[in-house]
């Protein structure tokens, strides 16, 4: 077997191995009954009002995500002229970059919206510019480590695919048969291929620690989630939840880093 046949043999078992864990959770997703959501889910942690605030701390941790998608696009629009930053791979993958900060952007109203009243009605304005973001990002991967082309065909249906996940989710709850699924599969999915694209396919751009830095912060805000009230009987001021917003704010800030300080590898 020559060279070229040897790569494009490794070629086709990544794509497979991408395509079978894609396939497995699309399939077993149907396995699962439909998830409503849980009305304790809003019963956060944090109910201080402060300046006539209500869940103050969850609400302003959202900040953050303004400020960085502020940076974001003010990044792109400067660097939009300089050619070195924004060349073949990367101006054709512009719309995914700045969906991603646009998302982000509108991810620190949308909480900040749900927390001030979280209930299922507002907490479609928190998912709907999350995924927008997550299917961004995703297409920035899949373009910048597998395949220009490929990202391009899939971005509008990814981006479609999140948003109606989140309205799927919010129209099934008011008919009375909430169902999760379909928005749990556009956050989580990503999750596990981002990682694996990463050390299958190495990126011709440097900054790549940034990228693993992204997942990182969004592993540690899930944790941070997860122990809500724990942390704020600890900490006596800050809430498990309010903390997850900074620490995903700062995975968003990674991304941005590494944007203003792309280059591809010589």
């Amino acid at each position: 077997m020559n060279t070229i046949q040897t790569q494009g043999f490794i070629q086709s078992k990544r794509q497979l191995l991408l395509i079978s864990i894609t396939l497995i959770a699309l399939v077993s997703m149907f396995f699962v009954a439909p998830i409503a959501q849980d009305l304790s889910y809003h019963q956060f942690a944090d109910q201080q009002t402060l300046f006539s605030i209500p869940h103050f701390w969850n609400v302003v941790s959202n900040l953050p995500f303004i400020l960085v998608g502020i940076l974001g696009l003010s990044v792109l629009r400067k660097k939009q002229t300089e050619t070195t930053f924004l060349s073949g791979t990367m101006t054709e993958l512009t719309m995914a970059y700045f969906t991603f900060f646009i998302g982000v952007f509108l991810t620190g109203f949308g909480s900040s919206y749900y927390h001030w009243n979280p209930v299922n009605a507002t907490l479609l304005w928190d998912r709907l510019p999350m995924t927008i973001s997550f299917m961004a990002f995703f297409t920035v991967i899949i373009g910048e480590n597998i395949s220009i082309s490929l990202a391009k065909k899939l971005f509008y249906p990814l981006l479609t695919l999140g948003i109606t996940s989140a309205v799927y989710w919010i129209i099934t709850e008011s008919n009375g048969a909430g169902d999760l699924r379909p928005y749990a599969l556009v956050q989580f999915l990503p999750v596990l291929l981002i990682p694996l694209i990463l050390w299958l396919y190495p990126s011709p751009f440097n900054g790549q620690r940034y990228i693993v830095y992204v997942i990182g912060a969004y592993v540690i805000a899930k944790l941070m989630e997860h122990f809500d009230h724990q942390i704020l009987e600890i900490l006596g001021v800050m809430s498990g939840h309010a903390i997850k917003h900074v620490v995903a704010a700062v995975g968003t800030y990674y991304f941005y880093l590494a944007l203003k300080r792309r280059k591809r590898n010589s």
